[in-house]
């Protein structure tokens, strides 16, 4: 969507090559996930030099790509609304990460698996034009990132990764390692078709870092969806989701006599709505489920 025509990448900003890289990658199928990846590396260039020459430069055009970007995008909701961009790009790197722990628990180790891990850290890097990042997804960019590096390591050496959790090793991801774009899962291996069940993900610290159990939980959409051949006789069936149980004391459920909401829990029952919205766009029902019911408690009791 954007224009590629940016000048060479200075050397001061190589903490950011990545992050450009993706945004290019997601330009056609992820217009308003790449604008938020450039909008995060301007924010990140601006801090990391914004006086020399070639980096004024730089930023300069990454400026004017990001102004031709929003005039395309227009009236986009998830651009205007950062609630709603938050929520979308957040949806987005949830579904890279899934897919990849999902093809990490099933023992198919590829290189588009270990591209959908580190690509989901990435994104929730990019979370931070946002706000703080939230201790849940400060723990699943340690433990993409982390999972990304260890599985590169032991097929680069010739050996059999383990999957899952199964310890921190204090690993670095190596970012002058290109493993290019991540290729639409079916080519590599199958997508997963296991299905979910409670209790089986594990829910123990390991080294400090806490995987929640819904984390594992199979995904609807892969790191990228197969285009479409033209051969109707092998239509894609849509994978089978696992709907969380609705409390039930939300069924006759009525607002409490004196109940005072403050602003800030307006603010945080609108998120929840605008989460379970971008959900749906995915068909992540489980995820939009969980969402509605924590806005609901929160409108009706004051509580989550």
């Amino acid at each position: 969507m954007a224009a590629s025509g940016l000048p060479p990448l200075p050397p001061q900003f190589k903490a950011i090559q990545h992050v450009l890289r993706t945004a290019q990658e997601l330009d056609k199928r992820e217009p308003v996930v790449a604008y938020y990846c450039r909008l995060y590396a301007m924010q990140t260039g601006m801090k990391i030099d914004s006086k020399t020459p070639e980096c004024r430069k730089f930023l300069s055009k990454l400026m004017d790509q990001l102004e031709t970007m929003k005039k395309q995008l227009g009236d986009n909701e998830a651009i205007t609304q950062e609630i709603v961009g938050c929520a979308h790009v957040e949806n987005y790197a949830l579904k890279m990460f899934l897919y990849a722990d999902n093809e990490d628990r099933a023992g198919r180790f590829h290189k588009n698996m270990i591209k959908s891990f580190y690509t989901a850290s990435l994104l929730i890097d990019v979370l931070g034009v946002f706000g703080e990042l939230t201790d849940e997804n400060v723990q699943h960019r340690k433990y993409a990132r982390w999972k990304a590096t260890y599985i590169h390591n032991c097929l680069k050496n010739g050996e059999m990764p383990q999957s899952g959790p199964v310890g921190l090793e204090g690993e670095y991801y190596d970012e002058n390692e290109d493993f290019g774009s991540p290729a639409p899962p079916g080519q590599e291996s199958q997508a997963s078709s296991s299905t979910y069940e409670p209790g089986s993900a594990p829910t123990s610290n390991y080294t400090g870092i806490h995987i929640p159990p819904g984390a594992h939980a199979p995904a609807n959409t892969p790191a990228e969806v197969p285009h479409t051949t033209g051969d109707t006789s092998a239509s894609v069936q849509p994978t089978p989701q696992n709907i969380p149980i609705v409390d039930p004391s939300l069924y006759n459920v009525q607002p409490a006599g004196e109940l005072h909401l403050t602003p800030e829990d307006f603010a945080r029952a609108q998120k929840y709505c605008k989460y379970a919205g971008s959900a749906l766009q995915y068909e992540d029902v489980g995820t939009a489920v969980q969402n509605l019911q924590k806005a609901l408690k929160l409108l009706t009791t004051g509580r989550e």
